[in-house]
């Protein structure tokens, strides 16, 4: 056997629609520090008042997201996110039909499912395209790494899907169905309660894997599929099909055989007495020790049933049935919820999260975790309305160059290998639910990788320069915040800080219960797993850490 680089325009194409798709969480080291660090022209001041205080969240809306996490995913600085899913499924075409014509009229057999697949790509980059001789042929193979993965590689863990029983509404009659249904990543006991319990993913296992079930020894495998099928060629011959790693399982025959070939009358006629009559699909993991957890695109993935049934011809008068293999596709599209169970916090989290004094310790978790509360420039003495260090600054005629919130990790609290530190946090303005207006001016984008849009405004991790480097800080730009403030006397409003999955999604999730500082957070902070420890700014002169606290940079100029 030899292998030779195959082609680079492949290795190309691959790339080109890996990196329009992909959940990319290898970002490179770029921060705010893009625009230049040389401040040597401005004075700097640090002094400006800053106090920050951590906010449990409970559990938050986590419908109809983008995507979703499965599995499970054990940080030693939080505890463990369990990750379950339900989603509703749809027909590609509506109202199939399928020829189960009477026997007693036509001589005809029956119509048979073969198989059923259901399909979910996982997020990956192509690594290295080959061609391979094997046996005197030459094959086209192609090595992946999978992308958005988090815990032990291969660590496995019982996957489990059920079809649900759990109707998800589009809108919710208690608002006089004016406001869309939301639902909640506490409703993972509902759901499972409602599940029809039939394991829907009950084949043994293929290949080497001898012993067990599909469903009992799952994990996110990154080996591309190859699937084999003769084609129409006399004599027939087989052709190989290989793509790209995918959750690739078989489902119950029987199941779906009493679902659609059996389907009573009207029941397929469009998805929405569909989505009535068979609810969607339940996604349960069990048993993770530490197992794994996966970003997943539900929304393209694919239930295939491929089924064998005659078709009727009439030539001359005379009615023959040809058996044909043919094919149903539905898609997991519809309402969809992240259903999520934290165990064994961490007990310094949850000590810090749920208490309501000024933090020396900041702790950033998405999913159903926490955000930061931050309050800039000090109080309004006066009652104007107007900070009254914004006011002194404003007296003082200083024009500002530049300001921007630098934010330290604690490294010795996120040492541990297993703690994937998150690629950005968010900076937002809590009282208002919105962007701040650096966000909104900055049109910073990069067309190789959309997660580093917005880089002038930051939020990107700073990394050791070496290899698998830690994360040292995050720095985000308030420059026009600040300006506004001072400029057009705009309100010092309350900011908020979370993880976030991607910078370009500035959505809001609500919380089921909204507690004394918000009922909202970023959306994208609910389907993220990873978090951060972050000094805060209760830290005392003379402490070791005092000068990683966290405080506002402001490089300014003064007047002539």
């Amino acid at each position: 056997m030899f292998k030779k680089s195959y082609l680079q325009q492949i290795l190309f194409g691959f790339a080109a629609v890996l990196l329009f798709a992909s959940c990319d969480k290898d970002f490179n080291e770029l921060g705010t520090d893009i625009v230049g660090d040389d401040h040597f022209l401005f004075e700097r001041y640090t002094d400006a008042s800053v106090k920050a205080y951590n906010q449990k969240l409970g559990p938050i809306s986590s419908n109809n997201l983008p995507i979703n996490p499965l599995g499970f995913y054990n940080n030693p600085a939080f505890g463990t996110t369990q990750a379950n899913f339900v989603t509703q499924v749809e027909l590609d075409s509506e109202n199939p039909t399928f020829n189960n014509v009477d026997p007693e009229n036509y001589d005809i057999d029956p119509t048979v499912i073969d198989s059923i697949i259901l399909n979910i790509p996982y997020y990956s980059k192509v690594e290295e395209v080959e061609e391979v001789e094997v046996d005197g042929e030459t094959e086209i193979h192609t090595t992946y790494k999978l992308d958005s993965i988090y815990g032990p590689e291969n660590s496995k863990f019982k996957l489990s899907i059920y079809q649900s029983n759990y109707f998800l509404r589009d809108l919710d009659p208690s608002q006089s169905l004016g406001e869309r249904q939301l639902y909640y990543t506490d409703m993972d006991s509902d759901i499972d309660n409602n599940k029809i319990p039939i394991l829907l993913n009950d084949a043994p296992l293929s290949g080497n894997n001898a012993n067990g079930h599909e469903n009992t020894q799952f994990y996110f495998d990154k080996r591309e599929h190859k699937t084999s099928a003769l084609n129409n060629a006399e004599p027939p011959v087989s052709v190989d099909t290989r793509f790209a790693p995918s959750m690739r399982l078989h489902l119950n025959k029987t199941v779906f055989t009493n679902l659609l070939l059996n389907a009573p009358s009207g029941q397929l006629v469009n998805n929405a007495v569909f989505k009535n009559y068979f609810r969607g699909l339940y996604f349960k993991v069990e048993n993770g020790n530490p197992g794994q957890m996966a970003m997943m695109n539900f929304q393209g993935g694919k239930i295939t049933v491929y089924y064998n049934e005659d078709l009727k011809k009439t030539v001359d008068n005379v009615t023959t049935f040809e058996r044909q293999f043919k094919t149903l596709t539905m898609s997991m599209t519809g309402n969809t919820v992240s259903l999520l169970n934290n165990s064994n916090e961490n007990v310094d989290y949850l000590t810090a999260a749920n208490s309501s004094q000024e933090a020396s310790k900041l702790y950033l978790k998405g999913g159903q975790g926490s955000v930061a509360v931050i309050d800039v420039f000090g109080a309004d003495a006066d009652n104007n309305g107007i900070a009254d260090e914004i006011e002194a600054i404003k007296a003082n005629g200083w024009l500002i160059n530049e300001a921007n919130l630098t934010f330290y990790i604690d490294r010795t609290a996120m040492l541990d290998a297993r703690s994937v530190e998150p690629d950005r946090i968010f900076l937002y303005d809590l009282n208002n639910r919105k962007t701040l207006v650096d966000y909104i001016f900055d049109s910073s984008s990069s067309s190789f990788n959309p997660k580093l849009s917005k880089i002038v405004h930051g939020g990107l991790i700073e990394r050791e320069d070496v290899e698998n480097g830690r994360g040292i800080k995050y720095k985000v730009r308030i420059t026009n915040h600040l300006r506004n403030m001072i400029a057009n006397d705009s309100t010092n409003v309350r900011l908020g800080l979370s993880v976030t999955e991607t910078i370009n999604n500035i959505g809001f999730s609500k919380l089921r219960t909204a507690n004394v500082t918000t009922g909202y957070a970023p959306s994208m902070s609910v389907l993220s797993p990873t978090g951060t420890i972050l000094y805060g700014t209760n830290i005392p002169v003379g402490d070791p850490n005092y000068d990683k606290r966290l405080k506002i940079e402001i490089y300014y100029t003064k007047p002539d």
